[in-house]
């Protein structure tokens, strides 16, 4: 993996790169759409690629336990089992089996737990992760890390930093001489002086890019923002930087301020069956009455398929209903709109405009609804 910073806005952090795998370049910021089981819910391949996807995020522990990783090797790796040719990252697990809380135990040598599908006991090392990881062949690897709960004491959160920085060289080691990229996770909880500690601790193995996680697990959106502005501008400047499990659109636009470069979420797909939709003049609640019989697109700005072919109220009907294509169409016109928000990112930070186009996007965003 190389990575090449472009260009760097003026008045912030925020900054523009690419970076290039095996499986091809990322341009960044860019926005990586969740994949758990080797699929984005309600696309395929084809679709993600058709709204200007340039790279998925997938999951070990899911694919670990479902169809397991030696069975995806054996069909020519995770690229070749999910059809997607373009670049693949994978979390680690860390973070299913910090959520498996009453099913899992702790050690220093990794963590005990019981699958949720089958109840059958499993063991996930760092050295195990990596295994999982390289076996599924992806572009970027993520460390084992232990996520940090919030609410946390400090000896908690100091308790699971060092978990996590012996555990972070336990995986770069065992990832020996595989071409593809490890990314290290900063840790430390609410903590300001914890964060700096892990950052400084994971900086000195030199790893190919590093990430912020422990953040979106329930604290206030200012406490997260406080500590990505605190800890983005200090990651290595010449590595990718990515904030794990953030994806609201204000969020990212603070991000980017910051100087973060890849962001994952579920919000966009979620929000989508669920029947929240992003636009540009405000998000829109397709169940709402006031949609039956409103033959407008969902946003007319938007060239994604649904706001080329149906309306409002077509959307509306489907999705009360419980009709199959409301989540497809719903996924493929919030898919795109975080795509051509990435793109207008990218491009106000070409120009150095950055701070006018983040002021004007959230003074449309949060003038109230025009919809």
């Amino acid at each position: 993996m190389k990575f090449v910073l472009l260009d760097k806005d003026p008045a912030t952090e925020a900054r523009r790169g690419r970076l290039e795998t095996a499986h091809g370049v990322i341009n960044t910021p860019c926005f990586m759409p969740v994949g758990t089981q080797a699929c984005v819910k309600a696309l395929n391949s084809a679709l993600l690629e058709e709204q200007g996807v340039e790279m998925l995020l997938a999951n070990t522990y899911h694919l670990y336990l479902r169809p397991g990783h030696k069975t995806i090797a054996a069909l020519g790796g995770l690229h070749r089992f999910m059809s997607w040719e373009k670049p693949l990252l994978t979390d680690s697990g860390g973070f299913q089996v910090y959520s498996l809380a009453a099913l899992r135990k702790i050690s220093p040598d990794g963590v005990s737990f019981r699958s949720h599908i089958d109840g059958s006991l499993h063991f996930l090392s760092p050295e195990m992760a990596m295994e999982v990881q390289m076996a599924l062949g992806v572009d970027i690897m993520m460390c084992l890390d232990e996520c940090t709960p919030y609410p946390a004491t400090k000896e908690q959160a100091n308790s699971s930093l060092e978990l996590t920085t012996q555990w972070a060289k336990r995986c770069w080691q065992a990832k020996g001489e595989n071409p593809n990229a490890l990314f290290g996770i900063v840790q430390g909880g609410m903590y300001h002086d914890l964060r700096k500690i892990s950052l400084e601790a994971l900086a000195a193995i030199s790893f190919d890019g590093y990430a912020l996680g422990g953040l979106s697990v329930g604290e206030p959106k200012d406490m997260m923002r406080e500590i990505v502005s605190l800890c983005a501008p200090l990651l290595p400047s010449e590595k990718p930087r990515y904030l794990m499990g953030v994806g609201f659109p204000e969020d990212i636009l603070q991000a980017v301020e910051s100087g973060i470069d890849l962001f994952d979420c579920v919000i966009p797909t979620r929000c989508a069956r669920n029947g929240l939709l992003f636009t540009n003049t405000g998000n829109i609640v397709i169940t709402a009455s006031h949609y039956r019989q409103d033959e407008k697109p969902l946003d007319a700005s938007c060239d994604c398929y649904t706001c080329r072919t149906h309306s409002r109220a077509y959307l509306r009907h489907l999705y009360m209903a419980g009709e199959i294509s409301a989540m497809l169409l719903n996924t493929i016109h919030n898919i795109r709109y975080y795509m051509v928000l990435m793109e207008k990112i990218r491009a106000a930070i070409e120009m150095g405009e950055f701070i006018s186009f983040k002021r004007s996007f959230l003074d449309n965003h949060q003038g109230g609804n025009k919809n």
